[in-house]
């Protein structure tokens, strides 16, 4: 019966996601996956940069939710610009949906004035969606007395169990010296159609996110100018909208070089989601996160809250002379 239970709890799942069309994997290390979070962060650093992140949301309901993807990015000081590819894979209600995508990232970095940057960034991604079939169970499988299951449904399958699409964002960031930032990134500004059936109004919501940060030095006092051994509190807010779906992220970061321990409140606007404890630890130029959501929404106690970890690796292939000509954005790393 418990098995019976996660899996009708897993179809449910799909089912809303089709309802209510297609949405987006989230991350609750939003800086640990720059260019999932914004394009106009590609190539932001002053080296290269190489990121692994893996996300398993609700453990407790048999792989609900489980998100992998591998990032490189890289500046091009010569014209100052940035480029980055990321490929990624979400799987939902173990494996009954799996989306895989490619997706290429150019950014164009402008010194507007000696406090002010500004970076553009578009991405052009190649998204293919596959519905296993037969990992579906619907109700009239389901004996209501025994909690048997049959092999077979009377519900009839797309006549295609893949689609693929092509997709494009767009981003810009500003940030004054290393003291704050702020950005907003706009995803599936074409909104593909992502139905299995011939409903051409199942289109993918262009999903509009913001964000943003201060650094405040707690040791010399005021923003910015930090030192290697400086205590840092970095407050940070991201909003995200798409389609009837509002999401406030409130939070900050303390640092302490080697650690960064953190904190968020995630609220959706219809019920509080989540409260994040996040601790990562940088050594020489890899860094190593692990975040905990505990869900606060009514599926607490019963899906498992969030696991997420990530990895970043940061190192220069071009040599000392030429540095770029345009800094990196100082936003946090977790």
């Amino acid at each position: 019966m418990v098995r019976v239970f996660r899996l009708v709890i897993i179809t449910f799942f799909i089912a809303s996601y089709a309802s209510l069309q297609a949405q987006d994997p989230e991350f609750s290390q939003f800086y640990a996956n720059p260019l999932y979070l914004n394009p106009a962060m590609a190539g932001s650093t002053e080296c290269g940069r190489l990121g692994l992140n893996y996300r398993n949301q609700y453990p407790s309901l048999s792989n609900a939710y489980v998100t992998y993807n591998l990032s490189y990015d890289q500046s091009l000081p010569g014209i100052n610009s940035g480029f980055g590819l990321l490929v990624m894979s979400d799987a939902q209600g173990d494996g009954a949906l799996v989306r895989n995508s490619v997706s290429a990232f150019y950014s164009y970095k402008l010194q507007v004035s000696e406090p002010v940057l500004l970076s553009f960034g578009i991405k052009a991604g190649y998204y293919q969606e596959n519905l296993n079939w037969n990992k579906f169970i619907f109700a009239d499988q389901i004996n209501p007395t025994t909690g048997n299951v049959s092999p077979t449904s009377s519900e009839t399958p797309p006549n295609s169990t893949s689609i693929a699409v092509v997709d494009f964002s767009a981003g810009l960031i500003m940030s004054y010296h290393d003291q704050f930032f702020i950005g907003v990134a706009a995803d599936h500004l074409n909104q593909p159609n992502l139905s299995f059936y011939d409903d051409s109004d199942s289109k993918w919501p262009m999903k509009i996110s913001a964000h943003g940060g201060v650094m405040i030095n707690a040791t010399q006092g005021g923003l910015g100018n930090a030192g290697g051994d400086d205590i840092l509190i970095q407050p940070n807010v991201l909003y995200m909208q798409q389609e009837e779906f509002h999401q406030l992220n409130v939070g900050l970061y303390v640092n302490k070089y080697p650690f960064v321990v953190g904190g968020w409140f995630r609220h959706n606007f219809e019920n509080p989601d989540a409260a994040v404890a996040l601790i990562g630890l940088t050594f020489n130029n890899i860094r190593i996160g692990y975040s905990y959501d505990f869900t606060v929404s009514e599926m607490r106690g019963k899906a498992g809250g969030a696991h997420e970890i990530s990895f970043a690796w940061d190192f220069c292939v071009y040599k000392e002379s030429a540095r770029r000509h345009i800094r990196a954005i100082n936003s946090p790393t977790f």
